[in-house]
């Protein structure tokens, strides 16, 4: 067998020794580490902000180091401030805001929830769907199709659907305020796709409380017959509703116990991509 640093070439051939083994942190640059230090601690202290000498304690180093890299961070305004001499105090600055705005941008909902998706059609079976809110109706923006299923149902990517009577909808009205909700019904209306559909306003909104309190909506042939969805929202950084992902499949005399299974499923797969969205632990736990 081929010792420590070794790699068997095979009968006959050389063996090469690797006799240095080069760490990552040797390219780590302590000065801007603590420049990112220093911006976390801002960060905690909120608006308040923090003065010259608590930074310097905070981070270790002394006054003239840590003023050293508040006048770097100053110059590119990712770091503000007020006051003079001892009571001059410091804070983040508008450009870290500016970035944060790029990085969301950048990050488009069906690129971060797609392979969620694929993780939840593989352990579910089941067709899964990522939708967004485009008031007062939903748009399908992505789907994975259930595996060996029998039947593909439609998602009718990028067409206008009701939110009454979807899974995606009701989980997406569930988390937008009442007044919203009176707009979209006053709106779009509730009209009838199924028996089962919901048409009376006072009844959707009950339906919209148990959705709100278990973290998951249910179609249960509302939209179309014989086929059921279950459905939670999605959020992003600013802890807004911008969509929904759901799960769909046939009714076939699906048992309950099976529904609030999937929904514990859908709700924990839509947590996951706020999460990655950047949206507030306290509403995705």
């Amino acid at each position: 067998m081929p010792g420590p640093g070794c790699q068997s070439a095979g009968h006959g051939a050389s063996v090469r020794i690797d006799r240095t083994v080069v760490s990552e942190d040797r390219y780590r640059v302590r000065s801007v580490e603590r420049a990112f230090l220093l911006l976390e601690a801002l960060a905690e202290a909120g608006p308040e902000g923090m003065t010259l000498s608590g930074l310097g304690r905070t981070l270790g180093v002394s006054k003239s180091t840590a003023y050293a890299i508040l006048q770097t961070l100053l110059s590119g305004g990712f770091v503000a401030d007020a006051g003079a001499g001892m009571s001059r105090r410091y804070r983040l600055g508008m450009a870290l805001a500016r970035l944060g705005d790029v990085v969301v941008s950048q990050i488009a909902l069906r690129d971060v929830a797609m392979p969620v998706l694929r993780d939840l059609t593989a352990l579910t079976g089941l067709a899964s769907r990522v939708a967004v809110l485009d008031e007062p109706y939903a748009v399908v923006i992505g789907r994975i199709d259930a595996p060996r299923a029998n039947s593909r149902f439609a998602a009718n990517l990028g067409k206008r659907e009701h939110l009454h009577c979807s899974a995606v909808g009701k989980a997406m009205l569930a988390v937008l305020p009442e007044p919203t909700v009176h707009e979209i019904v006053a709106t779009a209306g509730l009209p009838g796709k199924t028996r089962k559909t919901i048409t009376d306003e006072f009844v959707l909104l009950s339906e919209l409380d148990v959705v709100g309190q278990r973290g998951y909506a249910i179609d249960d042939e509302e939209d179309a017959e014989g086929v059921f969805c279950v459905g939670s929202a999605v959020l992003d950084h600013s802890a807004r509703c911008i969509g929904a992902v759901s799960v769909t499949g046939l009714k076939l005399d699906l048992p309950a116990w099976r529904v609030e299974q999937l929904g514990q499923t859908i709700r924990d797969h839509a947590a996951r991509i706020s999460t990655l969205l950047g949206a507030p632990v306290e509403v995705t736990a």
